[in-house]
């Protein structure tokens, strides 16, 4: 079921790559932007993620907490992490709750494989509304991040 902009955002619960449990309800009072990405150590993917870590200033500014999703096992996502220096959680989604959730659960990917997240961004605003969504038709786009930024404006 595709989200659109203006509904709650769909609750999740998973665990990060130190093993944490991680909610979004953790986040309310803050804006969250969810980067759902197939899969780690994949040329895009590491792209998204490390130009991410770059622009955390940014985001931080705009009272943004960060947080990526793929279905990664915890542990490959912590050496995903620790091998590129991403500066903010990324969540293991392997039961794809949240991918089947938010409505990005790609069903058939590369070499046949099935059940990765499509790469798509969402902004979720201090109440927990979906302000901003793009869910990219290849995963071999990169998100506008112009777009993400200007989104994240307009609510501070």
């Amino acid at each position: 079921m595709a989200i659109t902009l203006g509904q709650k955002a769909p609750a999740f619960t998973l665990v990060d790559s130190d093993k944490n449990m991680v909610s979004l309800e953790n986040f309310k009072g803050k804006n969250v932007l969810l980067l759902f990405f197939p899969a780690a150590f994949t040329g895009v993917c590491t792209k998204e993620m490390c130009s991410t870590t770059d622009e955390l200033a940014f985001y931080n500014k705009m009272n943004a907490e960060v947080l990526g999703i793929s279905v990664d096992l915890p542990f490959s996502l912590g050496k995903f992490k620790e091998l590129n220096k991403i500066e903010f959680p990324l969540l293991s989604d392997f039961n794809k709750e949240a991918i089947n959730a938010f409505g990005v659960n790609e069903e058939s990917w590369i070499l046949g494989l099935k059940g990765v997240s499509k790469r798509a961004v969402f902004v979720v605003d201090k109440d927990g509304t979906v302000a901003y969504s793009q869910v990219m038709a290849s995963a071999g786009e990169m998100p506008d991040f112009d777009m993400v930024k200007e989104a994240l404006s307009k609510l501070n």
